[in-house]
């Protein structure tokens, strides 16, 4: 795994507050909801900013104001911005959108072989109802996941585990597996798209008492009540603030623990790119 050279974190921490104030205007300006979480929420509470060694901001939206958002960056601010969604471009495999700093480059070790614009970014999520009949939900929750990994399975060829051990061999042998077959079935990334869009969006009509981003990497990690969430909170981050879900603590702790205690240093992870240019902005890069 490739590590930051001096500066570089600082300069990605700094470019992406600035893209943060961006959105955070858009939204005011529009009245569209969001709220942080992750990794972002557990840098507000305990450092009142970045974790130290992150190097993203996650942001999600519900997906009436997630899409507006969209629409407004691609009309309105796509002299400095673009969006990386699958929508746009059907070799990006991920189910989250970034908004994209324009003339950057940022791309991660498990996208090295995704051929994708990507740039230094702010990650969004889309969340979307979720059935309130718990069988309707396990249906939607394990189909919007399902598919949202055959189309990572039909894009990346060798994926990078968070896991090691002999199991690592095995994961990857069927992951390299099922990429070649599909590829020799000519499966279309397109209909894996709209299979997955389907289910997410499945109870879009319905007025229902959680919403959730379904195609995490761990199952029924990311679904709340709006009762949890509403109404957010302001909290402090770096020289600003962002809303955060009403329960964030808790939340937190079911993810994480004592999210308060500083993990061990090899455990202190951040997406550490493959390949990295600010471009534009190198100028700004100063060694720590």
């Amino acid at each position: 795994m490739a590590e930051y050279k001096p500066g570089e974190l600082k300069l990605i921490q700094e470019l992406e507050l600035e893209m943060y104030h961006d959105f955070k205007q858009i939204c005011d300006e529009y009245h569209l909801t969001y709220f942080g979480y992750a990794g972002t929420g557990i840098g507000a509470i305990r450092h009142e900013g970045f974790i130290p060694w992150d190097d993203d901001i996650d942001i999600f939206m519900p997906r009436r104001d997630y899409e507006k958002l969209n629409r407004i960056v691609e009309k309105k601010w796509s002299h400095k911005y673009y969006i990386l969604n699958t929508k746009n471009d059907r070799n990006y495999p991920l189910a989250t959108t970034r908004m994209c700093l324009k003339g950057t480059t940022f791309k991660e070790e498990a996208m090295k072989d995704v051929d994708s614009p990507y740039g230094i970014f702010l990650d969004l999520y889309a969340l979307d109802n979720a059935a309130d009949n718990p069988i309707a939900y396990q249906l939607q929750m394990w189909s919007a996941w399902f598919w949202g990994k055959m189309l990572i399975l039909r894009s990346v060829s060798e994926p990078v585990l968070s896991f090691y051990g002999p199991l690592t061999h095995v994961v990857t042998g069927a992951c390299k597996l099922a990429n070649k077959a599909m590829d020799a079935l000519g499966v279309s990334k397109d209909w894996l798209y709209r299979k997955r869009e389907s289910a997410n969006r499945k109870y879009s009509k319905k007025k229902t008492k959680r919403i959730g981003f379904f195609c995490d990497p761990t199952p029924y990690k990311l679904t709340f009540y709006n009762s949890d969430i509403y109404p957010l909170r302001e909290l402090k981050f770096e020289d600003t603030t962002m809303p955060f879900p009403q329960e964030l603590e808790k939340f937190l702790e079911k993810m994480y623990g004592d999210f308060m205690q500083l993990p061990p240093e090899d455990r202190r992870k951040s997406h550490c790119p493959y390949m990295l240019d600010f471009g534009p902005y190198k100028d700004r890069l100063k060694e720590d």
